[in-house]
């Protein structure tokens, strides 16, 4: 018999048992459909996580004060003698290498009013690179200006949702709110960016370092914000941002600079492992599956007994019996595997429906390795009844009923 002629057979074995070989194949179907929809929720939730940094700034080294003792995504420093100033930050502005701006930051919540109208957001307090840095510009108006720092203006940049919330439909720009009251003038409309990293960047508010730093009542800054010039200036940037601040320290590293791309890479270390660990989980379905393609094959061996000695009394082989057999559990596999590719393909649109933000959908690689392992299921789990099948005595198979 030729091949097509095999499959054919066995075509023909499971249509007349339909029941029969959907509940066999269900294992497979659910275990391939299981392995689709958790490397495609792995795969979006990794793009989730890669967008949110992405719409933060690309490339960006963060200073903090505080030596860093813990390895892990974000600095956990340990005490510090000296803090950061805006004075380092302008050192490294001046004398960086493979840098492309430097925003100093000071942070803190802040209640902000305009007529009977008030709200409580993030604020906060920088330098005219920060735009630049973290990619976040102004829509309407201007951004912070050199000029600004120097005469430690009262201007503000204010998110889209602030000024919806705070002006409605009326015109914000040069309008005055009270900042924890502190009257400053708002000269730009940040771009609506949506939410990164948890933070709505449409409520918040920016404001000059100067000011800032008056309002909170401190001298230091918070964070230092690098932006490297490419991937490949990040470690020339961070050595040169390192000898900067030691000197400014008396040689003591006591700050923590965090690579944003390696906060990234451990981002991604930790959902290969989740990954593999789910597909690892959904794989049993699928050895469950095989186990129940090799018990029915075993079953249809027995129940066929006498078709296999006439087929040998008419000429076909050992060899033609099991490999028969082989095919019919690998056609078993290979169905329950295109309607688990299929079933995870329709799970991972309804998912995006429910959830557009995520960037959900089933890549390739993922749907071919979840088809070829429902395929070496069917064969690994076949050879055992295809050889039992070719092993049977054809006189005492004639004689079985």
């Amino acid at each position: 018999m030729s091949g097509l002629e095999h499959v054919l057979t066995a075509l023909r074995s499971i249509a007349q048992n339909k029941v029969r070989a959907f509940l066999t194949t269900l294992g497979v179907i659910i275990g391939v459909m299981s392995v689709i929809l958790l490397i495609a929720l792995g795969e979006s939730a990794q793009a989730y996580v890669e967008r949110e940094f992405a719409i933060m700034g690309s490339n960006v080294l963060i200073v903090t004060p505080g030596r860093q003792e813990t390895a892990g995504m974000f600095p956990i420093s340990a005490g510090s003698h000296r803090k950061l100033t805006y004075d380092i930050a302008k050192a490294i502005k001046r004398k960086g290498v493979g840098i492309t701006g430097v925003a100093s930051n000071v942070l803190g919540l802040a209640n902000i009013r305009y007529r009977n109208r008030q709200r409580n957001v993030l604020l906060i307090g920088t330098t005219p690179d920060f735009e630049h840095v973290r990619q976040l510009y102004t829509q309407i108006g201007r951004f912070i200006t050199e000029e600004d720092i120097a005469r430690n203006n009262k201007v503000c940049i204010i998110g889209t949702t602030l000024k919806r919330e705070l002006f409605g439909d009326q015109r914000a720009l040069y309008e005055k709110i009270s900042i924890n009251s502190s009257k400053h003038m708002v000269v730009g409309i940040l771009e609506d960016r949506g939410m990164a990293l948890g933070i709505d960047l449409g409520d918040i508010a920016i404001i000059p370092l100067p000011s800032a730093q008056q309002m909170f009542g401190q001298t230091e800054i918070m964070e230092i914000l690098v932006g490297a010039r490419s991937q490949e200036d990040i470690p020339l940037a961070q050595e040169s941002i390192r000898r900067i601040v030691m000197a400014a320290h008396d040689n003591n590293e006591d700050f923590t600079i965090t690579d944003q791309d390696g906060m990234l890479r451990t981002f991604s270390r930790i959902f290969d492992m989740l990954r593999m660990m789910l597909v690892g989980i959904a794989s049993i379905s699928l050895l469950v599956g095989g186990i129940g393609i090799m018990n029915i094959m075993l079953v249809s061996v027995r129940e066929r007994t006498r078709e296999v000695g006439i087929r040998m009394a008419v000429g076909a082989t050992r060899s033609d019996i099991a490999l028969q057999f082989l095919i019919e559990s690998v056609t078993l596999s290979v169905l329950g595997g295109c309607v688990g590719v299929s079933l995870g393909g329709i799970g991972t649109v309804v998912i995006h429906a429910l959830y557009p933000s995520l960037p959900i959908g089933v890549s390739l690689w993922a749907a071919l390795t979840a088809f070829f392992f429902s395929l070496g299921v069917g064969v690994f789990f076949g050879v055992y009844p295809a050889v039992k099948a070719a092993g049977v005595d054809p006189v005492e198979a004639l004689r079985y009923e």
